[in-house]
């Protein structure tokens, strides 16, 4: 199979908001959610931005991928950003995401101009015990069992779990999350993992000339907030902690998730002829 071939048989899901003639922002889901993730925030950012959602592979309605490495996924989203002709995003990724756009980074620095991580766990030591209800749903030996046939009440309290404020999910994001496998899931997990141990994401983006902005939860119960200070390391790197906010920000405080980003994404230079 060519590469052509490759490319579009594995192309990804990709949602449009905002006018295509403003600086674009690209927004990068967490593991096994989707592009509706972002569902709160995108009215603010849409007013300033060309927003562009994409679902990773195995997610939403993007179709399983060969392989769910972290720079195999980057390579597909630079592919897409080459298809629609486009330079100098600012890449802003929540929780696993944050691997993507960081690999995005690596990979191709003509792509990206700044780059923002939201809840993104910066090394494997960070990682807290995870909720029951996620052990449950994503560890053998219930995982297997459970996951097929997860109710949307399940999914509900799963992503609640991870939160520390009430959230409302609406139906149209649950249903977008029905189609992600358990075979995706472990296999996002373990190629997460895999890239943590490669070498954390402060090192990563220590030898990149990126700007950063980090957004971490005081209450985050996924991973350790204390550990937002690792991204310290980071020359330059802007670390904006969240008082009483979990893993979701998007959800459980839009407004300042919203204001956080849009005044990181407009401070940044970028390069009209690009």
């Amino acid at each position: 199979m060519t590469e052509t071939d490759l490319t579009h048989r594995y192309r990804l899901h990709v949602v449009h908001d905002g006018p295509r003639q403003a600086p674009p922002l690209l927004l990068i889901h967490g593991s096994g959610a989707s592009s509706g993730s972002w569902n709160p925030v995108v009215p603010a950012l849409a007013a300033h931005h060309h927003v562009i959602r994409v679902d990773l592979p195995g997610c939403g309605q993007s179709p399983p991928p060969p392989s769910y490495r972290v720079p195999a996924q980057a390579a597909r989203v630079a592919a897409l950003l080459d298809g629609l002709g486009l330079r100098r995003v600012t890449a802003v990724g929540h929780s696993s995401g944050g691997y993507v756009a960081t690999a995005l980074a690596e990979q191709r620095p003509d792509l990206v101009a700044s780059l923002a991580l939201i809840s993104t766990g910066p090394s494997i030591d960070a990682l807290l015990p995870q909720p029951l209800i996620l052990r449950a749903l994503l560890a053998p030996p219930l995982g297997p069992l459970l996951w097929p046939r997860r109710s949307d009440a399940m999914t509900r309290r799963g992503i609640s779990a991870t939160c520390a404020r009430p959230v409302d999910i609406p139906d149209e994001v649950i249903a977008e999350l029905r189609g992600t496998t358990y075979r995706a899931m472990r296999s996002v997990s373990r190629e997460n993992r895999a890239y943590l141990a490669e070498r954390s994401v402060p090192s990563r983006l220590a030898v990149l000339t990126v700007p950063v902005l980090v957004l971490f939860g005081t209450a985050d119960p996924r991973w350790d907030p204390a550990s937002a200070h690792q991204y310290d390391a980071v020359p330059g790197a802007r670390v904006e902690l969240l008082p009483g906010v979990g893993h979701m920000p998007m959800f459980e405080d839009p407004e300042t998730t919203s204001r956080l980003l849009l005044g990181f994404a407009t401070t940044q230079p970028r390069d009209l002829d690009a």
